[in-house]
This record gives structure tokens, C-alpha cells and sequence, in this order.
């Protein structure tokens, strides 16, 4: 066991804080080794960030981070590119529908959810209980069976290594879970379009979705497991497999929904990981990974 030594903070030649930190406290789950952290503010930081092996860290839901971490940098947006300006854009704004000004990447999406309800802005209270920012829910069109992100985009800035562009969301190959863009791609800032309402029919929608919602875990998660296989829950399909309740280490199949692994205190990312083995092998039918692995895993997973 090596001791911990305080991480070292530098800053690189375009004024960005680079440190090195466990993973861990950025993400739901709580599990999650070390790397150099990329505090990016502007879109000259971005570009330099980008010029080595890089990962793009957002809210930290649907991931689960090697115990040993990831040998790439790792970013995070920060800065102006964690600001939102909701804003009618008045050019692009009708009676019937408010394009906002822009949102960053890194705005926390709950947050984001509960100023649009206030302002009786609808279109996005689907993803009401998302732990996400607005970049990571674009990118992998978070949702729940209530609505989905790409309800209430107008226009989607993504930065590549080669630059910056922005798209509408049809010249994107969209669908369940997907955005269709480039996993090294990185969405820095979006502008929403949003359908003018009132907070309380906001306010009741959010109520309505997030009533579906209450027998998840409240413990430390990164959100659904598997997709649903084919309109089958797959919840469903490994709870009729006998496994809810299952533990590996302080790894915890959830007694509440068995589409969930929680961190009962302490858990690793090889617990973690022995459980969707578990479950791979024991439901019949092949489940798709809904979490992101920091490394990409061989074999089954």
C-alpha cells in the first residue's frame, strides 16, 4: 500500500489547472483510482488538453473508473464552460418555441432542471433525477421513459482535436441512449429549445416522471446497469434470475431494482465488475453495458 501524497497542482501553458486526484470523488458511484485532472475553461485550454490521450470526465453517473485509474489526462469542463445563459434568443425565438442562449458542458443537469421548471420552460423535465452535466447526458442522450435530452436541443457545439464546430441535432445519427457523436468528441456548450409553459404544468410533469423513479437506490450508484434488451426490462430479467441482493465485496445488486449496483462503503471497481459478471451469466439473454468502463474491459464485458 503506497501512501497518498497531496496531489501536485501545475498549470499548463494556457493557464489550466492540471492535478493529479483520485477519480472516485467525481463520480456517483464513488469507486475510482487516480489521474491528472484537466480544469478546462476556455476553448484555447480545451485545444491543449486535447493534444494528448484524453477522457472526458462530466457528472461522474454511468461510469465506473478502474481502481487503478486511467493512465490518459482526464477533463473536466470548468469556468465559463460551466455557465449557462437561459436567455431567449430573440432572432431564434417564437411564441411557440424559446431557443435559449448558450448552456455549458459542465452545468450540473438537476440544477439546469429545477431553474427551467421556475422559469415554465418545458421539454426537458423527462430527465428530472439525471445526476449528469449538460455535456455527458447530450453525448450519450440521457433520459428516462419520460423524455430524453434531444427533446430540447436547438444546437450542439462540439469540440474535436481539430477544432470546434456546431451541428442541429438532425445532422446527428440520434436514437435510444445515443447521440451519434464521436466518443472523442466533447460537447462544450448547447443551446436548448424549450416550449413556454407554466411552472406548475412543469412542476407536475417533474412530479409525474420522478414518481416512476421512486423505488431506485438512494445509495451511491452510477445509474442503470444494462440497456433493455428488445423493450424487455432488463431490471426484470435479472431480478427473475434470483440475484437481487447479490454482494460481492461491498458491492450490492440493489433489493430495490435489480438494474442497479450501489456502493455499500468501500466498494472497488472489482466488485463492481464481478457483479455484472454475475449477472452476464445468469440472465439468458445477452445484455448491452449501459455504464461506461474506464479502461475499456476485454472479454465479456
Amino acid at each position: 500500500m503506497t501512501a497518498h501524497h497531496p496531489s501536485a497542482q501545475t498549470v499548463s501553458r494556457t493557464g489550466t489547472r492540471v492535478e493529479r486526484l483520485p477519480l472516485a470523488r467525481f463520480t456517483t458511484l464513488g469507486v475510482g483510482g487516480e489521474a491528472e485532472v484537466w480544469f478546462v475553461e476556455t476553448a484555447a485550454q480545451l485545444q491543449e488538453a486535447m493534444e494528448a490521450p484524453y477522457r472526458i470526465l462530466g457528472g461522474g453517473s454511468n461510469l465506473v473508473i478502474a481502481d487503478e485509474g486511467v493512465s490518459e489526462r482526464v477533463i473536466r469542463l470548468s469556468g465559463p464552460l460551466a455557465e449557462r445563459d437561459l436567455s431567449p434568443d430573440g432572432q431564434l425565438s417564437t411564441d411557440e418555441q424559446i431557443v435559449t442562449g448558450w448552456v455549458g458542458g459542465g452545468v450540473p443537469l438537476p440544477g439546469l432542471i429545477r431553474q427551467l421548471q421556475k422559469l415554465g420552460l418545458s421539454n426537458l423535465e423527462g430527465t428530472v433525477g439525471i445526476p449528469a452535466q449538460v455535456g455527458g447526458a447530450v453525448w450519450m442522450n440521457a433520459g428516462t421513459r419520460y423524455g430524453e435530452m434531444f427533446d430540447g436541443l436547438h444546437t450542439i457545439e462540439i469540440a474535436t482535436p481539430g477544432g470546434t464546430r456546431q451541428v442541429s441535432p438532425a445532422e446527428l445519427d440520434w436514437g435510444y441512449r445515443d447521440s451519434g457523436i464521436p466518443r472523442n468528441h466533447i460537447v462544450t456548450r448547447v443551446r436548448l429549445k424549450l416550449r413556454p409553459s407554466t411552472p406548475e404544468e412543469v412542476l407536475a410533469k417533474m412530479d409525474f416522471a420522478d414518481q416512476a423513479r421512486k423505488g431506485q437506490p438512494k445509495m451511491k450508484t452510477p445509474g442503470c446497469a444494462f440497456k433493455n434488451p428488445g423493450g424487455v426490462s432488463a431490471g426484470r430479467l435479472i431480478d427473475e434470475a434470483g440475484l437481487k441482493g447479490t454482494r460481492v465485496g461491498n458491492a450490492l445488486i440493489a433489493p430495490e431494482h435489480a438494474n442497479f449496483i450501489v456502493n455499500l462503503g468501500g466498494a472497488t471497481a472489482a466488485d463492481v465488475h464481478a457483479l455484472l459478471d454475475v449477472i452476464r451469466s445468469r440472465v439468458p439473454v445477452p445484455l448491452e453495458l449501459e455504464y461506461e468502463l474506464w479502461p475499456e474491459r476485454p472479454g465479456p464485458l
